[in-house]
C-alpha cells in the first residue's frame, strides 16, 4: 500500500478522539528575526509531548483484533516509545518497547507509566532496533517502525492537513528530519493539495543522513557526532520515506549545535515553550537564514518538547554561553588584601552580574603568595563579555575562559 492523500485523510478521522489538533502560533519576534511571517506548529504540546503519537496511533488502528491481541513492539530513543505506549494503552494492546541504554531516564519512566514493558538494549538506536526486530520474530507481535511504514507516514501527514486548514495562505513549511516519517507525510499531504507550497527539511549537522542520502540518490548510513537533537539523530533514513522525500521535498538544510541551543533558549525565553533540540531545529534554520526565503508565510514545525529535566539546565547554560550571556573564567591574583576587591569592583563598574566566586590557594600553576580566582558572571551579550575581559587583561590579569 502506497501512502496517499486519502490514507492521510482517513488517519485524521480515525485518530480525532485521541490526538490533539495542535495550535498554530504566530510569533512576531521570530518573524522579525527571520524576515518572514513565522507561525509555530506546536507539536511539543501534543499528547506524549511529540508528533510521534499520530503515526503510532494510526498504525495501531490499522491492525486487526487478532494482531492487537498479540501485541506490538518497537524500538525508540524516546518519543516514538511514548507514542506507541500511549496508543497501545488506548487500544488495550500489549506493548514492548526496546530503548537504548543511553535513553534519558525521564523518557524511560514516562514510557513505563503508559503501561509498556521497557527493555534497555544497546548503546545506540540502531542496536536497539536490531534487537527489537529479533524479539518481534520470536514473539509474533507486530513491529511498529518509527518512520519507515505507510501507516506511520500517513499518521504524521495529518499535521500537513492541519497546517493547510489553519493557515490558508501558507507559502512554506519547515520540518525536522530524522528517519523521514514526519516530513514524508507532511510533504505528501501539502504538495498534493497545494503544490505551490515549499516544503523544506532540517537536519542536525551532526547527523545529516537524509541530506547525504539524497546526494547519493539512495538511502545510506552516515557517521554521526553527539547532538542535542537526539530525536533526529538517525544514521540511515527509511526506504519508503526516502522515495517520498525525493519526490515531494524541495530541499534539506543543516543546523549546528550552537544554532540549535540558542534557538531552544530563545523559544523558552520569548515564547515560554520548552522544545527539544530536534523540535527547535526547524526554527533554527529560519533564524540563521539557512532557508532561502523572505517575506513569506512560513510554518516551522516544533516536533516535540520532551527534554530530560537533568538536561534543561545544561541547555540553558549552553545557550546562554553561546549568546554571550554567561561566562565562567579564572585568573591569578596576588594573595594580599584588596586584590579581590579591585577585580570585583572593575566587573561591577562594567555592569557584570557576579553569580559565583571561588578562591583556591593550592593547585597546579598556583605559586606561593598567589591565589586562583574563579568567577561566574551573567552578562548582556558577546560584546559585553569582550569588554569585561579586555579591561581585565589591560590591567595585567591573565584570563582563562572555562565556559
Amino acid at each position: 500500500m502506497a501512502v496517499t492523500l486519502e490514507e492521510i485523510k482517513k488517519a485524521k478521522e480515525k485518530m480525532a478522539s485521541i490526538v490533539h489538533e495542535t495550535p498554530l502560533d504566530y510569533s512576531s519576534t521570530f518573524s522579525e528575526l527571520s524576515n518572514n511571517e513565522v507561525f509555530l506548529k506546536l507539536e511539543n504540546l501534543q499528547k506524549t509531548g511529540s508528533f510521534k503519537v499520530r503515526g503510532s496511533c494510526n498504525k495501531l488502528f490499522s491492525l486487526s483484533p487478532q494482531q492487537l491481541q498479540k501485541g506490538v513492539i518497537c524500538a525508540s530513543a524516546g518519543n516514538h516509545a511514548q507514542g506507541v505506549a500511549y496508543s497501545s494503552k488506548k487500544l488495550q494492546a500489549p506493548c514492548t518497547i526496546v530503548m537504548p541504554q543511553t535513553a534519558p531516564l525521564s523518557k524511560v519512566e514516562a514510557t513505563k507509566r503508559y503501561g509498556a514493558e521497557v527493555i534497555l538494549k544497546g548503546t545506540s538506536f540502531d542496536e536497539a532496533l536490531q534487537f527489537a526486530f529479533d524479539l518481534q520474530k520470536k514473539k509474533g507481535s507486530t513491529f511498529v517502525h518509527p518512520f519507515d511504514d505507510e501507516a506511520i507516514i500517513a499518521g504524521q501527514g495529518t499535521i500537513g492537513l492541519e497546517v493547510l486548514e489553519q493557515l490558508k495562505d501558507v507559502d512554506a513549511v519547515v520540518c525536522p528530519v530524522g528517519g523521514g516519517g514526519l516530513i514524508a507525510g507532511v510533504a505528501l499531504a501539502i504538495k498534493t493539495l497545494k503544490p505551490s507550497v515549499k516544503v523544506y527539511g532540517v537536519q542536525a549537522l551532526a547527523c545529516p543522513s537524509m541530506k547525504q542520502s539524497l546526494e547519493a540518490t539512495k538511502p545510506i548510513s552516515v557517521d554521526t557526532l553527539p547532538t542535542m537533537a537526539d530525536g533526529i539523530a538517525v544514521k540511515k533514513p527509511g526506504i519508503q520515506t526516502f522515495e517520498i522525500i525525493k519526490n515531494y521535498v524541495d530541499d534539506i538544510f543543516c543546523v549546528d549545535e550552537m544554532e540549535i541551543s540558542r534557538t531552544m533558549l530563545m523559544i523558552l525565553e520569548r515564547n515560554k515553550l520548552l522544545v527539544e533540540g530536534s523540535g527547535a531545529s526547524s526554527l533554527a534554520a529560519l533564524l540563521y537564514k539557512k532557508v532561502p526565503i523572505e517575506n513569506k508565510n512560513v510554518v516551522a514545525i516544533l516536533s516535540g518538547g520532551n527534554v530530560d529535566m537533568n538536561f534543561i539546565s545544561r541547555i540553558i547554560e549552553h545557550g546562554m554561553v553561546e549568546s554571550g550571556r554567561y561566562i565562567h573564567f579564572s585568573t591569578i591574583l596576588k594573595d594580599r588584601p584588596g586584590q579581590l576587591q579591585d577585580v570585583l569592583h572593575m566587573i561591577t563598574e562594567l555592569e557584570g552580574n557576579i553569580l559565583s566566586i571561588s578562591l583556591e590557594h593550592i593547585g597546579e600553576k598556583i605559586l606561593p603568595g598567589y591565589a586562583k580566582l574563579l568567577l561566574s558572571l551573567e552578562t548582556k551579550n558577546k560584546e559585553h563579555v569582550a569588554k569585561i575581559l579586555t579591561m581585565l587583561k589591560e590591567k595585567g590579569y591573565e584570563i582563562e575562559v572555562l565556559i
